[in-house]
């Protein structure tokens, strides 16, 4: 048994995401960023950090005891290996693909998430409007954007098959339209986009640990506040 540690943010939909596509046995326990619960010390043991999310293995197999695991890519990368999905095996024959996998994954984690988590912040929520921020910000996650819509024109995803690369974007790059950005020219991209939403375990994977509307500015403006420095 798994236990996810979890809000309703991009990174931490993308492991919900990942367990419900694993068939992993799992539990979810909310944290509330907005108390601060992710500082606590006993939250901090297993995630020195103090973000989201965290999973605790329960089951890590070779006579382990509980296992913890902190930092998104690192999650998915984890439950990739024990479930044997979405991710090709570590092996010899597997190198060029296994790579291929985890530098979209790194594409994301080093360059999707901490642009579109600035420019979310400087458009949405600072209280001094400061244009070249937002410009900057929303000007790379357009570039991005176009990055991956190259890639995509000659691949149904990112890496080939459906992948933890895709796992890992798709819940960042479905929210352009909350940072201001357009992809209405980006055809691939939408279509990538679309083709993910209709799986069931994505669907299930972004209301976990609860719904959220990223277009319901009266209902989220305040909470978004509290974990903007969540969505880097």
């Amino acid at each position: 048994m798994i236990e996810l540690y979890t809000a309703a943010t991009p990174n931490g939909f993308k492991a919900s995401i990942m367990l419900e596509e694993s068939g992993l046995d799992y539990n979810v326990t909310h944290i509330d960023l907005g108390l601060g619960e992710q500082k606590q010390e006993n939250y901090l043991k297993i995630n020195p950090n103090g973000r989201i999310p965290t999973i605790v293995d329960h089951d890590p197999g070779n006579g382990g005891g509980d296992f913890a695991v902190f930092e998104s890519g690192a999650i998915l990368i984890y439950l990739a290996d024990k479930c044997g999905k979405f991710l090709p095996a570590n092996t010899p024959e597997n190198i060029k693909s296994r790579s291929w996998v985890i530098q979209w994954l790194m594409f994301q984690m080093a360059n999707i998430g901490p642009m579109m988590g600035q420019a979310g912040v400087f458009f949405r929520y600072a209280p001094e409007k400061i244009q070249y921020a937002i410009d900057r910000y929303q000007n790379e996650s357009r570039r991005l954007f176009a990055i991956l819509n190259k890639q995509l024109a000659d691949n149904e995803y990112l890496a080939g098959d459906y992948s933890i690369a895709d796992i890992a974007s798709y819940p960042w790059v479905e929210a352009y339209d909350y940072i201001g950005v357009d992809i209405d020219d980006l055809d691939h991209l939408q279509r990538w986009l679309d083709t993910i939403a209709e799986r069931p375990a994505v669907q299930k994977g972004m209301i976990i640990p609860e719904a959220i509307d990223m277009k319901d500015e009266e209902k989220n403006a305040e909470r978004a506040r509290k974990v903007q420095d969540l969505l880097a």
